[in-house]
């Protein structure tokens, strides 16, 4: 019989939302109402799946207002809690100097559909110049064709970037997509992360056997760069119009890993490093 694994002390979801309607969104991009969303309401998800830590993530209703990220990342208190936010290259030195000091460590570009982000291409490039000194990262939730199409630019950032949600590679192709390649470099050159979340974006099978068609790509980037993953839970899973229990994802991680050091690896060592180590 397999040994039993369990969630490690400090274990970090490494990628959730927080919604407040005490913050207005600015650019309503999913139907919230009804289904609580605050930080306290983590912190019930939290205490379930004995999770120590969070990294906020400023979802696009609130476009580059990161006043509900930063709230959040105090009522967590910043030993617990950092956070991902959307700017613009228009924001001032002093304003990143004050998310910093908040528990900001990254920017995040939600371009899988431009047509609805609050960002553009065209900000990547100079906004990672803006970040290098902080020691922040880009977060990209971009397509796989997306990263094919913009490789040279990936190889021009001065940053390290994380890519959202398995890489987003469609099931019909899986690791035969040539993005599967240019992500696999840039881990292995210590240069990206991958985020293992949401299997529901790209997983066309439901039921008993529920996303067990992107089990084949969670593992290949565990394999590949062990110490270059991080899970998140995607909470409050805002894609799905009627939410599973967050305990799925967290026990499709556990059945994604081999044994409890690389289970630890995931949930404490490598988002210590990713998300608190730089400000040491």
């Amino acid at each position: 019989m397999a040994p039993q694994l369990f969630v490690p002390p400090n274990a970090c979801d490494s990628h959730l939302h927080i919604f407040d309607p005490r913050f207005p969104e600015s650019l309503p991009a999913d139907d919230m109402s009804g289904i609580p969303c605050t930080a306290s309401a983590y912190a019930e998800i939290q205490r379930a799946l004995k999770i120590d830590r969070a990294v906020v993530v400023t979802p696009r209703n609130y476009e580059t207002d990161n006043a509900v990220t930063v709230d959040a990342i105090a009522q967590m208190g910043l030993h617990r809690a950092r956070g991902v936010a959307v700017l613009r290259p228009d924001v001032s030195d002093s304003t990143l100097g004050l998310l910093h000091e908040q528990g900001i460590r990254g920017i995040r570009f939600t371009l899988y559909t431009p047509e609805h982000a609050p960002t553009s291409f065209d900000m990547v490039e100079p906004l990672a110049a803006r970040i290098k000194e902080l020691g922040w990262h880009l977060q990209l939730h971009w397509t796989a064709d997306q990263i094919v199409a913009h490789e040279n630019l990936l190889d021009r950032l001065p940053v390290e970037v994380v890519f959202d949600h398995l890489g987003r590679l469609p099931v019909s192709t899986g690791l035969d997509h040539p993005a599967a390649a240019i992500i696999e470099r840039l881990l292995r050159e210590g240069r990206a992360w991958m985020k293992l979340s949401a299997p529901y974006l790209d997983s066309v099978i439901g039921g008993q056997r529920s996303y067990e068609d992107v089990d084949k790509v969670a593992r290949h980037w565990i394999k590949v760069a062990p110490d270059r993953v991080v899970w998140g839970s995607d909470w409050p899973h805002t894609s799905l119009k009627k939410p599973p229990s967050t305990a799925i994802f967290l026990n499709k991680l556990v059945s994604w890993v081999d044994d409890q050091a690389s289970l630890d690896r995931i949930l404490v060592s490598n988002p210590t490093r990713l998300y608190w180590d730089a400000e040491a």
